[in-house]
């Protein structure tokens, strides 16, 4: 679609398939269009996806460093480990935030039980983008259960605030830069506002139909895209049917950042020093795993 220059949608990004662990995913960012909105950096799509009985998700260990990963899922559940020690299981709603700073290993499985029967599983995998002052802390992880973050419904609109402030409320989620991360659900016929309070945003559809300045967005079948808009526009966003939107943005990143594989970083030689950190063993590992993804070559 060609939108015209006065429409409050800058970019449509239509995602790249990936395998990720043996489940199918869709990334949006990092794109040649685009490398990031506010700090988010990478935006996977993960499913709707079934695995039949005897099979699951499985993610080896494997290193972060310069970002946090974000997992936020719709659907299903996935189990988290990482080098700090966390063992934490992720159902819909909640988040699971794990800070790598200097550096992090973590692995995301389905636990035994789920894989003894038939599970679904759909949702976000992100990652933020750690400002320069905060690239090298400690890591960490938390989690945060899906009763925590603030709700809001009116009129065929329900919404949960992930992170940041928004419509009067703030989400307890900590963050390191200027980030707003929202789900939406809206009624067919529905509308909401988006305002412009923060330079870069973006819509991702995720399932359904809207309209916005005249224009149709649509996204059936997994088969999601990323709505890039304007800097400085409000807009209104009517859903046609039942339609699942999030957005996100926040705070423009303080520079270019570089990413190879799992780091990220403001530095090439920071990554380069990853890289041989995680080939030479220096990484910590994840209590009671042995497995891990070897460096790419």
């Amino acid at each position: 679609m060609t939108l015209p220059t006065s429409s409050p949608v800058e970019l449509i990004i239509v995602p790249k398939s990936h395998d990720v662990g043996g489940f199918e995913v869709r990334r949006a960012l990092p794109s040649v269009k685009r490398r990031m909105v506010g700090p988010f950096i990478f935006w996977d799509q993960m499913g709707p996806g079934y695995f039949p009985a005897g099979t699951g998700l499985d993610v080896r260990p494997h290193p972060h460093i310069g970002l946090s990963t974000v997992t936020y899922l719709t659907e299903g559940e996935i189990m988290h480990r990482d080098s700090v020690g966390s063992v934490q299981a992720i159902r819909p709603g909640a988040i699971n935030w794990m800070t790598a700073g200097k550096g992090i290993v973590h692995s995301e499985r389905t636990e035994a039980g789920l894989r003894a029967q038939g599970n679904h599983l759909a949702g976000i995998q992100s990652w933020i983008a750690l400002p320069q002052r905060f690239e090298e802390i400690d890591p960490s992880f938390s989690h945060y259960p899906a009763g925590d973050l603030p709700i809001i419904s009116d009129h065929g609109v329900w919404m949960r605030l992930i992170a940041g402030d928004l419509f009067g409320e703030t989400s307890p989620v900590r963050t390191l830069s200027e980030t707003i991360y929202m789900e939406m659900l809206l009624d067919g016929g529905a509308k909401v506002e988006i305002p412009a309070s923060h330079p870069e945003r973006a819509l991702y559809l995720f399932d359904g139909r809207i309209t916005i300045a005249g224009d149709v967005f649509t996204a059936e079948g997994g088969q999601g895209q990323l709505l890039v808009l304007r800097e400085g526009d409000a807009l209104t966003v009517t859903a046609e049917c039942n339609t699942r939107l999030l957005l996100l943005g926040g705070e423009p990143m303080d520079g270019p950042r570089y990413i190879f594989w799992n780091f990220v970083s403001s530095s090439r030689e920071r990554i380069e020093d990853a890289k041989a950190d995680w080939r030479n063993g220096r990484f910590p590992t994840v209590p009671g795993e042995t497995e891990f993804i070897p460096l790419p070559e």
